[in-house]
């Protein structure tokens, strides 16, 4: 299991009754997405709600793009999941008269989202994490950065159709050392990839490194073109992109000018809760058209004692940067959230590698589309953690042919590295060229540019990969480096404008020959 996030925490806890489970994660246990989340997960919970309408805003909000069977097996799902935290300890926001306190975001319909004030994620790891500590079956490994699947191909040298994952090597960031982590099964939930554009919301740690290795293996990619750029993250020179939730714009708040003006109604019919890649253009347009830095988001009109009881995390921190959102509106830009794409997997979470699943963020179920519906990522999360852990148990009953035996990591003739300064540079040209080249809104040419830029990096990278002893910051250039790739290869490949993509060069959708998933996969 590699990964600490709402998923990989699931699906340790469900399997764990039956075996032993191993977690990898690259920093501490609680360092992940899901304990930033702030606004919440989304289920059907009132008589007013149904499935019918949630399906319905997903498959709105994914420009009609996601898996409609996909949908419902997560929409319907969605009280369980709930449960299923709650009995894990979940506590959720009540009202005074206990009931749970369900708001609303953009995209959706009706008041859906369970939170835990303006926390969620905070308060979902906290629960889970206690759970996987006390659990006596599962053995945690923090501080390791996994660095390359193993396959049967890899191991015996051969072409093999289906190919097998038979575990995953591991850097120990502590010792330098890798090891060998054999494995029945191996499930990544390592999270997006935020930290391949110059300007995330993201934490350090999503570089990718779960897509990169699957695809390195050979499995199927879909939709990378689709990164969701989170609208509003709060705009100040000390702030490291702190993400201001879609829930402060569920309960009221609007977006203006610097001179006040009010712009959302120009874009769309639901306003300042049309979906988020609505909201980003919107955001981005504005800026360049009237020179602005930033966008302010004013929630000044609503009651401050409510403001500061429902968010107080958002109110504490803008406060400590000097911004009083109960007096002032909150200064905010765009910044790559969510990954949409991911490797690819069927209705139980397993890739077209065998033994090889993926869950969460790292994966594309088919739930999301062109464009992810605020609060469905955790629900997704909790869902299919559930689904994979009953289909990897149904696999390890029956026998599988023998193993072959798994070699130790080979360095080679590679040596401490004295270059350290290309790793930071190569980094920090990725990021750069991304933002520039792959943001918000492009072009066929700034993505052919980027992809000749990537490419030249890469070789670069490739070079001082086979050189060098591996250490996690060069584990994690490599990765976001393939990465970028696989982005600007999905966008090129869709010849239109859908959800998160945009093409100043083909400006509308092309339901005709685009309504499919985008997929890359690696040739051998």
């Amino acid at each position: 299991m590699v990964g600490s996030g709402i998923a990989g925490l699931s699906f340790a806890l469900t399997v764990a009754e039956h075996g032993v489970v191993s977690l990898v994660t690259k920093r501490e246990i609680a360092t992940t997405a899901t304990r930033l989340a702030q606004g919440g997960i989304a289920a059907v919970a009132t008589a007013n709600d149904s499935f019918d309408q949630h399906i319905q805003d997903t498959m709105e909000a994914g420009a009609w793009l996601p898996n409609e069977e996909i949908v419902r097996i997560v929409v319907e799902n969605g009280p369980a999941a709930i449960a299923d935290l709650i009995n894990r300890g979940v506590k959720f926001s009540r009202k005074e008269d206990q009931s749970y306190d369900l708001t609303r975001e953009g995209g959706h319909s009706q008041r859906r989202i369970y939170h835990a004030k303006d926390e969620t994620g905070k308060e979902i790891e906290r629960a889970l994490v206690d759970a996987v500590q006390a659990h006596p079956n599962i053995t945690i490994y923090e501080n390791h950065v996994a660095v390359d699947l193993i396959t049967e191909a890899k191991v015996t040298r051969r072409r093999i159709k289906p190919d097998r994952c038979l575990g995953v090597y591991v850097l120990n960031r502590e010792t330098g050392q890798v090891n060998t982590f054999g494995a029945p099964i191996t499930v990544l939930a390592t999270g997006g990839a935020g930290k391949v554009y110059l300007y995330t919301c993201n934490p350090d740690i999503a570089t990718g490194d779960g897509i990169a290795m699957a695809y390195r293996a050979g499995a199927t990619i879909a939709n990378m073109e689709f990164m969701q750029f989170h609208p509003t993250t709060l705009y100040h020179p000390h702030a490291k992109s702190f993400l201001v939730s879609e829930a402060v714009r569920g309960e009221g708040a609007i977006l203006r000018r610097s001179d006040g003006t009010a712009f959302m109604e120009s874009y769309h019919h639901l306003k300042d809760l049309a979906p988020r890649d609505i909201v980003a253009r919107a955001i981005d347009h504005e800026m360049k058209m009237h020179g602005d830095d930033c966008a302010f988001l004013d929630i000044t009109h609503r009651d401050a004692d409510y403001i500061k009881d429902r968010f107080p995390y958002i109110y504490e921190t803008c406060l400590s940067y000097g911004i009083d959102m109960t007096i002032e509106p909150i200064p905010v830009v765009p910044a790559a959230h969510y990954l949409c794409g991911g490797i690819k997997v069927d209705a139980w979470g397993e890739t077209d590698i065998n033994n090889l699943f993926a869950i969460g963020e790292v994966a594309c179920t088919g739930l999301h589309g062109a464009n992810r519906l605020a609060s469905n990522s955790l629900l997704e999360g909790v869902v299919f953690a559930k689904r994979a852990a009953e289909r990897s148990l149904e696999l390890v009953k029956d026998p599988s042919p023998p193993c072959p035996a798994i070699s130790s990591w080979d360095p080679g003739h590679a040596k401490n590295s004295d270059e350290e300064v290309v790793v930071a540079h190569n980094w920090d040209e990725i990021r750069l060229c991304m933002w520039n080249y792959v943001g918000i809104v492009r072009s066929d040419k700034r993505l052919i540019r980027a992809l000749r830029r990537v490419q030249m990096i890469q070789e670069e990278i490739a070079d001082y990969y086979w050189d060098f002893l591996i250490t996690s910051d060069l584990v994690e250039l490599r990765n976001i480096a393939t990465v970028a790739e696989l982005i600007i290869r999905c966008a090129l490949d869709r010849k239109e404008s859908r959800g998160l993509h945009y093409n100043i060069d083909y400006l509308d959708k092309d339901d005709i020959h685009f309504m499919h998933d985008t997929l890359v996969k690696k040739t051998f």
